[in-house]
């Protein structure tokens, strides 16, 4: 349905008419990420070897003290339903946080979670050999207050997620199932395993995300031992009717 494989010269910004570059800093998970979001190619650029590199740097930048790249396809490609896979090298060290993940197309207009969240991959750096795959929606209640209910699991690889690994999802009607270098890790997710009031707000267009977080709620701050630049690799990513 829709690929991206990344070809193009070193240093070069990744395809303009499938990516857009998020700039800014402070505005994402709870405003607890020290890092300011940047178009640089010391940021985010091509290799020239196939991968699209997005560069974690230590540095003082936009009043943040550290630097790092989001990179979204919002506005340019959306889809419901597929199979969705990327082929990745992850970064290891406390406080960093790569992530592979869907967003609702109409965040928007209804904001989050009404929106609906599929995190393809996420991992946290302190844990080279454990990631996680979760879906999110909107608690009973007072969405406006950001209560959400989440399913997911959390894995353990016998190999460092350093090396190349493919992470995906299998996407259906009222369905979402996980999986890793092509094999199912997860139940298959359904409405049915909802809590009572609990809304899926997961049948309409998502967006694709790549992001790779320092510091934040989920991954912590980094130490003196967090090695930088940290980089996130994406050999190619693939959409599949």
């Amino acid at each position: 349905m829709w690929s991206d494989e990344f070809k193009g010269p070193a240093g070069s910004s990744p395809d303009p008419t499938k990516w857009t570059l998020e700039e800014g800093g402070g505005i994402w998970g709870g405003g607890e990420e020290l890092q300011d979001y940047t178009a640089r190619p010391s940021n985010v650029s091509l290799d020239g070897k196939g991968d699209l590199v997005i560069t974690a740097r230590k540095e003082n930048y936009g009043g943040f003290p550290y630097t790092s790249a989001r990179v979204e396809t919002q506005g340019k490609f959306s889809f419901t339903y597929g199979r969705i896979e990327a082929r990745m090298k992850l970064p290891e060290g406390q406080g960093i946080y790569p992530i592979f993940w869907l967003l609702g197309s109409n965040i928007n207009e209804v904001r989050w979670p009404t929106s609906g969240e599929i995190d393809v991959m996420e991992s946290r750096g302190q844990y080279p050999s454990t990631f996680m795959g979760h879906i999110h929606g909107p608690e009973p209640g007072n969405p406006e207050l950001d209560a959400n209910w989440g399913l997911g699991e959390t894995v353990k690889s016998s190999s460092s997620l350093t090396n190349w690994h493919v992470y995906g999802v299998e996407w259906r009607a009222n369905a979402v199932t996980f999986l890793f270098d092509g094999k199912p890790y997860t139940p298959t997710y359904t409405p049915a395993m909802l809590g009572a009031g609990q809304t899926w707000t997961l049948n309409h267009p998502f967006f694709l995300l790549f992001n790779l977080v320092v510091g934040g709620e989920f991954a912590g701050p980094p130490n003196e031992q967090t090695p930088f630049p940290a980089q996130m690799l994406v050999n190619w990513v693939r959409v599949y009717s």
